[in-house]
């Protein structure tokens, strides 16, 4: 349901939030909870910082959070974290980035195809640190991976079903991260999702570069629509919600402005609108610079 934002809904109280303020006016709120989202981005446009601000929140609340990740070593994942000022203290990490011993040639498969091994092995982990852990938020990094294992569309579809039917079952809010490797962009995933985010950034050819994220599915949610650019500072992500002119009208005053003229204000019934513009015509000399000026001078008396 692509749409602006609708404030002030009851919806909001349970909503799931991100940590971000920026992105959760955005989502009118946060996230719905235990659902699925994919969050895209090609790599460096900031998956990772926003997904780690996302179990953060989550860690500052209390809950039990995971960070499943088959692509970054926990050191590097503790990496980006100094460089935020962060402490990774409250978030469980589960790295299931292949070791040293896989490039020996003794560990290397012959008479099966890793999707047959690694697969199964990569699912029964996370399942099995799930149970263990009961989290409320998992950040899964990344589907690339994922996908190789799977070895084809049919095993891979499946798959992301399974864990999504898994995942809600055990009241999980989950993140899946896709840093659209691939050499066709896959639409799979997009269409199990609860919610899709993309994150982009541009390089223009003059000028500073620019990211920006647009929601591109969010269901049963009234969302704002369109591009929103951010920034990744010291601290974190900054998101700026796109102006809705319609949000930012002040109120407007219906009063009379006198000239200061007792019969030219009885004949305006008492003096032009605030806000509008008043035409005065008449031939040279005829006095519309001093009429005018009446009205400024009267508008400087009443200001003191």
């Amino acid at each position: 349901m692509a749409a602006e934002s609708d404030h002030g809904s009851k919806a909001q109280d349970t909503r799931v939030t991100t940590g971000i303020e920026g992105f959760d006016n955005v989502l009118s709120g946060g996230f719905t909870p235990h659902r699925l989202y994919l969050v895209e981005g090609v790599p460096g446009s900031g998956k990772t910082t926003l997904a780690l601000q996302f179990l953060l929140e989550g860690a500052r609340r209390g809950e039990p959070v995971l960070y499943v990740t088959l692509s970054e070593t926990e050191e590097e994942l503790r990496g980006v974290s100094t460089s935020h000022g962060w402490s990774l203290d409250g978030i469980a990490i589960r790295e299931l980035v292949p070791s040293e011993d896989s490039l020996r040639p003794d560990e290397q498969y012959t008479m099966f195809h890793p999707s047959e091994v690694e697969l199964s092995e990569t699912t029964k982990t996370i399942l099995a640190d799930v149970d263990r852990l009961k989290p409320t938020r998992v950040v899964f990094d990344s589907l690339s991976e994922l996908r190789l294992l799977a070895a084809n569309p049919l095993r891979y579809r499946r798959q992301i079903l399974a864990l999504k039917q898994f995942f809600v079952g055990r009241k999980c809010t989950v993140l899946l991260l896709d840093d659209l490797t691939s050499a066709h962009h896959d639409l799979q995933v997009q269409s199990i999702a609860h919610g899709v985010v993309r994150l982009e950034q541009i390089h223009p050819e003059y000028g500073a570069e620019r990211r920006r994220l647009i929601v591109q599915k969010f269901r049963g949610v009234r969302f704002r629509g369109g591009y929103h650019d951010f920034t990744i500072r010291l601290g974190g992500i900054e998101v700026y919600p796109r102006l809705i002119a319609s949000e930012h009208r002040p109120p407007v005053e219906m009063e009379k402005l006198a000239s200061g003229i007792a019969e030219m204000d009885t004949l305006l019934g008492g003096g032009i609108e605030r806000g509008t513009s008043t035409l005065i015509v008449g031939a040279a000399g005829t006095g519309k610079s001093s009429l005018a000026a009446q009205f400024v001078a009267a508008a400087a008396a009443a200001t003191n």
